[in-house]
């Protein structure tokens, strides 16, 4: 077979492949991919595509080895070194990825759309503002590309820079009529006005709806946002509503399994357990910030990220991407269900866990005198953070309960909470979520700083110098003024966080009390306190 017609058949195998991939056929896809890398080890673009292919499978480690395949054969490939710079951050490998990522921008310096690509990866690690160079660069030759447009939108609400966003929205919806996210991306940028909104757009476009669900969903959100800026509460509840039930009725979830999880947790990692756990990894630095969604912890994490000797690190996952790995590692490898990961965990040496958590943050957090990670989701593993890392603060928000549920039911989050979108699911879940708290609570006494946001809003000084105090810093003023905070965020408050501290929110909810009387009645049944709900 000639090298002509052997790079036909690779071609062609690879054009295979991509197509299959287009249409999520993973098995075909598998296929096609497997034969073209044993029939054609030497094809360089066959590994980039075995690469994406495993990525886009959550399987980083597989991504990271067939790019460096490639890279073997072909070591200047932009393409391939972009694909890297993935398949690190996948890995997690931050500190990595970053460096990669600045060695590779030379690489696609003439590629709008890999300078874009690598933009892209570069925001996902947090580097928001050299993401931005690299996207205008990309926009130069590519100014009218509808997705480059909303991506830079979004690194620019990152960045605090929200009127351009809203130009380059505004840019995305005048180009791609469907691209239904950035609907909801450019109602959240600013508070609308009767003068200035985009109801009568958004109601055109619900008129009919989109056929695709998803897409009406986010219609539905940003209507419902802009109602609510305007004062119509009745009618933005109604679109909330029904955007959460649409969204509800597509999610492949039950709650039950989420509270009983909550339930093995309170019973393995009890008294005895914390009491024989260990000695931990001694680390003054982190700074561990959680709580429910959309209770708080942006705000919290601003105020203490304002101290000259903090500085946040974000919304981490490697904390459970630690706890995870480790327990299945101790299965064999195998999958395992989350109450039997709840097991393993707690018959893990916490010594290994902080010492596996601080080694991945290494480089990110090597000169930083304190460090904040700020995942909500973090109070499941709150006494497991405290056995391995005893030197760390850990910082927990309340809100009302009520309060809390209405502001996660009227949020369209892009992953993760799928207990937010049914009232019933959401009072449910509160409840477990507060029996918890109490929990841990009552095992770590001093070692939990609860902040009440209620408290904070209507006391920013008096908590703030509170909250300070009890993370073992000197008092900054600067701390009263987190919305001066230039740091980026990329958080669902990225709006809000810019914006000085306002108490108006703490109340919201009690527009909707008709509406929410599913969710007050669920939490009574749970035994919530009454005066809780009040």
């Amino acid at each position: 077979m000639t090298p002509s017609v052997e790079l036909d058949q690779a071609r062609a195998l690879d054009r295979q492949a991509r197509a299959a991939m287009a249409r999520r056929d993973a098995a075909a896809a598998r296929q096609a991919i497997d034969l073209l890398t044993r029939r054609f080890p030497a094809f360089a673009p066959g590994w980039l595509t075995a690469s994406i292919f495993a990525l886009d499978l959550g399987q980083a480690s597989q991504a990271l080895a067939a790019a460096d395949r490639g890279l073997a054969l072909a070591p200047r490939e932009a393409a391939l070194l972009v694909q890297r710079v993935r398949a690190l951050h996948a890995a997690g490998r931050a500190a990595e990825a970053l460096d990669a990522a600045k060695l590779t921008e030379t690489a696609v310096a003439g590629d709008a759309r890999l300078l874009h690509e690598l933009g892209n990866a570069l925001s996902l690690m947090g580097a928001h503002a050299l993401a931005l160079v690299l996207m205008r660069r990309a926009a130069e030759r590519l100014p009218d590309d509808p997705a480059l447009n909303f991506n830079m939108a979004a690194v620019l609400r990152f960045l605090g820079q929200f009127a351009e966003a809203e130009t380059l929205l505004d840019r995305t919806i005048a180009a791609a009529p469907r691209d239904w996210e950035a609907y909801g991306a450019r109602s959240q940028l600013r508070t609308q006005t009767p003068e200035r909104n985009h109801v009568l757009e958004l109601n055109a476009r619900l008129d009919p709806p989109p056929r695709a669900w998803a897409g009406e969903v986010q219609l539905r959100y940003a209507l419902a946002k802009e109602y609510e800026d305007l004062g119509r509460a009745e009618d933005a509840f109604a679109q909330v509503s029904a955007g959460a039930s649409l969204r509800r009725r597509n999610l492949r979830y039950d709650v039950a399994d989420d509270v009983d999880t909550i339930a093995r947790i309170m019973a393995v990692f009890d008294a005895d357990w914390l009491a024989r756990a260990g000695p931990g990894c001694a680390s003054t630095q982190p700074i561990f910030v959680f709580g429910l969604p959309r209770s708080g912890t942006t705000l919290v994490e601003r105020i203490l990220s304002s101290h000259p000797d903090v500085t946040s690190l974000g919304e981490l996952n490697d904390m459970p991407q630690v706890i995870t790995s480790l327990g299945r590692a101790a299965a064999g490898g195998q999958a395992v269900s989350k109450q039997a990961l709840v097991e393993l965990t707690a018959a893990t040496a916490p010594e290994r866990i902080g010492g596996a958590y601080l080694g991945r943050l290494a480089t990110a957090a090597q000169d930083l005198p304190r460090f904040i990670d700020k995942l909500p989701m973090n109070y499941l593993y709150a006494g497991l953070i405290a056995a391995a890392l005893p030197g760390a603060r850990l910082v927990q928000l309340t809100r009302h309960p009520m309060a809390s549920g209405y502001a996660m039911y009227k949020t369209l989050f892009n992953q993760g909470y799928p207990f937010s979108y049914d009232l019933d699911d959401l009072g449910r879940y509160i409840a477990a979520y507060l029996r918890l708290s109490d929990h841990w609570r009552g095992l770590l006494g001093d070692r939990l700083i609860t902040v009440s946001y209620e408290t904070l809003v209507a006391d920013q000084e008096g908590e703030t110098r509170r909250l300070v105090d009890r993370a073992g810093l000197a008092w900054d003023p600067a701390c009263l003024a987190p919305h001066r905070n230039p740091a980026p965020s990329s958080t669902q408050s990225a709006v809000q966080v810019r914006q000085p501290i306002y108490a108006h929110a703490a109340q919201q909810w009690r527009a909707h009390a008709g509406g929410l009387a599913p969710l007050a009645e669920r939490l009574l049944a749970e035994g919530v306190d009454p005066a809780l709900i009040a």
